[in-house]
């Protein structure tokens, strides 16, 4: 319930459903006071969250930090990697294709390459609503595996559907194979808070260590000031996610 209930918020608040909304409005509408003003909100709100400029600044502010390799321990007894749409497989011809957010796993294969980590736990069950059979991190594993990674190195929880349930079910892998380990906690900038805080919920003390960050240097380019990109638009809808996500985690009691 609460997985739907989510998915839902996130359709509501998406920018793309408030332009799509007041457009209809100033389109269905019979008062023409109220249709101009549906437009001139439309104009208004288009070309604000299609500011490149602005999502960056916004979402700078959220993002969690890098982790420099200089702050991290010699090693770390597992790293968590926390599944997010990375990789689907086309049963046709049984073929892997990897998506979003994939800089987690490759991270993750670079630290256990360079004995930072010893284990990798990646938690992912399917997070659709639509595809639940489609398990996330059995097919991560089969990656690995592929490129050297020992089973023995592999652990996997595929019952998680979000953020909440991937630190609950890390929990109970964690505390049976490391009673006392350090861990790191592999996701992306924009989502560490909220992963850390249910970590910390789930009495898992983390290290984090970001991936995927999303702004890097200020740009002052006319282009990135003044031109709308749809890019922006993504950006800003990863960010409300992430936003409304903490909040309602918060009063759910699981940060």
């Amino acid at each position: 319930m609460f997985f739907i209930f989510s998915q839902i918020l996130s359709f509501l608040f998406n920018p793309v459903t408030w332009i799509i909304t007041l457009l209809l409005l100033a389109l269905l509408l019979r008062n023409k006071k109220w249709a101009k003003r549906c437009l001139v909100f439309v104009t208004i709100m288009t070309l604000f969250f299609t500011n490149q400029f602005i999502a960056d600044e916004v979402i700078r502010l959220w993002e969690y930090p890098i982790t420099q390799d200089k702050e991290l321990a010699a090693s770390y007894d597992a790293g968590v990697v926390l599944g997010g749409g990375m990789v689907t497989i086309d049963t046709d011809y049984d073929r892997m294709t990897f998506r979003n957010s994939t800089d987690r796993i490759f991270q993750a294969v670079g630290l256990y390459k360079t004995g930072r980590i010893k284990k990798i736990l990646i938690s992912s069950g399917s997070g659709s609503l639509m595809f639940r059979d489609m398990l996330e991190s059995p097919l991560l594993k089969r990656y690995l595996l592929t490129v050297g990674i020992p089973d023995s190195v592999i652990l996997i929880d595929s019952l998680s559907d979000n953020t909440h349930q991937n630190a609950v079910n890390s929990a109970k892998i964690l505390k049976k194979e490391f009673p006392a380990g350090k861990f790191l906690l592999i996701t992306s900038s924009i989502h560490m808070r909220r992963a850390m805080g249910c970590f910390k919920k789930a009495g898992i003390q983390v290290t984090p260590y970001s991936t995927d960050k999303l702004t890097g240097k200020r740009i002052f380019r006319i282009g990135h000031l003044f031109i709308p990109g749809i890019d922006a638009l993504e950006v800003w809808n990863k960010l409300i996610h992430e936003v409304i996500g903490y909040a309602v985690y918060a009063i759910w009691g699981y940060l």
